[in-house]
């Protein structure tokens, strides 16, 4: 989240320091107050339910506390091509969905999913006057070249055109050698076409020589806001994978290992974009998407995803170095399917909530950040992931030096180590 520092805007900013103070701030708790307290409650920290030790449980084979994803591991672990193939299928055909994820912006007027006065207020404007009335542009320009300004501001979408005047005259208001011309647009201020009116206002303006023209007003500072947001998404996107992918390596000791988590996360990120796509269209029926909504989007699938990662190949690798690779993946698995499958409920159903709020930009990113977090953990971490790490064998810890002795006794097949039926 502190790449969004890098961001143009202060709203993107700001997000990022206080979302990092959020997280080691939970650290904190996670490594003090919780073991603290659960020191202190003991068993009953678990009511109503009641866990008995046992000094046997030590000894007993993990498969049997975890019976699903001891079968599952079974099955990857009999056929993972077949698993890995299948699934990347599903995510590839999602993911040629994504370019008709419309991200260009949309009308203030439509960011409200209810009724609301301010629109309807702007319909009857629109109605009875030129719509842009209650908001004109504002161009600012040398008063020596105001004439000419003047008439280069005659563009498409343009209806009245005033200079300010001094209070109780006729004069041209001066400022500091300037003077402020009110274009009053004829479509509403906050559409997409009044933006595009700005645009063909300042490439009028922009030229004429001495007047260094500047062109402001509600509309136009839509149109900065929304192009700074594009220049986000394309800058903070790649500087994510990046940094993610930097930590990984290091985490994990390798190189292959998290280009394929990252392969699987971007991949992961462009099939919920591609589902989204075809969900807002033809089922919620929205206009199209703020520029902010897919790198958001972007930041919380990535760091969550990673989260799965982190969790699911860190015990392989412990598992790996005493194991082997292919077992070690399936044991992996068996014991962390059901925690990485329960984070990713909890987190799908608190970002469900922000859906009840009657705005565009929060139902949207409900929906992406909920359906990509189950995704991620229900296929990618649960199918894919531990597919393509049992396919691999221990290169895929290369260049480590886990990559490069050979497996002891290390079979394909989980059933002797994960077999469901003894469970």
């Amino acid at each position: 989240v502190l790449c969004l520092l890098l961001s143009d805007l202060n709203s993107n900013r700001g997000l990022g320091p206080v979302a990092a103070i959020g997280i080691a701030a939970s650290f904190v708790a996670s490594m003090t107050y919780l073991p603290a307290v659960l020191v202190l409650l003991g068993r009953t920290a678990y009511w109503p339910s009641r866990h008995a030790f046992d000094a046997r449980h030590a000894e007993k084979d993990e498969a049997a506390d975890h019976k699903f994803w001891a079968a599952l591991a079974a099955r990857i672990g009999a056929h993972p091509r077949r698993f890995w193939v299948a699934s990347s299928l599903v995510l590839v055909l999602f993911a040629l969905l994504m370019p008709q994820f419309e991200a260009s912006g949309v009308a203030e007027s439509e960011t409200f999913l209810l009724e609301v006065d301010s629109v309807a207020g702007q319909q009857i404007l629109g109605d009875h006057f030129d719509a842009g009335s209650g908001s004109p542009a504002v161009i600012i320009a040398n008063e020596g070249s105001r004439d000419a300004v003047v008439d280069a501001a005659r563009v498409d979408g343009v209806g009245a055109i005033t200079v300010l005047s001094t209070p109780g005259t006729q004069d041209p208001l001066v400022v500091d050698g300037r003077v402020a011309i009110e274009a009053t647009l004829t479509d509403p201020a906050d559409s997409l076409a009044a933006e595009d009116t700005i645009v063909r206002l300042r490439g009028a303006v922009h030229p004429i020589g001495g007047a260094d023209a500047l062109v402001g007003g509600t509309t136009a500072t839509d149109l900065d806001t929304k192009s700074t947001s594009t220049r986000d998404r394309t800058l903070i996107i790649p500087v994510v994978i990046l940094v993610v992918f930097a930590i990984l390596c290091l985490l994990l000791r390798s190189l292959l290992a998290p280009l394929l988590l990252m392969g699987t996360v971007v991949l992961s990120f462009a099939a919920t974009l591609g589902i989204s796509s075809l969900v807002f269209e033809h089922i919620f029926g929205f206009p199209g998407a703020d520029p902010v909504v897919p790198l958001f989007a972007f930041v919380f699938l990535v760091a969550l995803g990673i989260d799965y990662n982190i969790f699911l190949m860190t015990r392989v690798r412990e598992e790996a170095r005493r194991i082997g690779t292919r077992r070690g993946a399936l044991r992996g698995l068996t014991v962390t399917g059901g925690v990485i499958t329960s984070a990713g409920v909890v987190l799908a159903a608190t970002f469900s909530a922000l859906a009840v709020i009657p705005l565009i930009f929060l139902a949207q990113i409900a929906f992406i950040v909920a359906f990509g977090v189950l995704l991620d953990a229900l296929l990618v971490r649960s199918l894919l992931v531990p597919a393509l790490t049992v396919d691999i064998g221990q290169k895929i810890w290369w260049p480590s030096k886990l990559a490069s002795p050979p497996e002891p006794g290390e079979i394909v097949s989980a059933e002797p180590e994960l077999d469901s039926s003894r469970a």
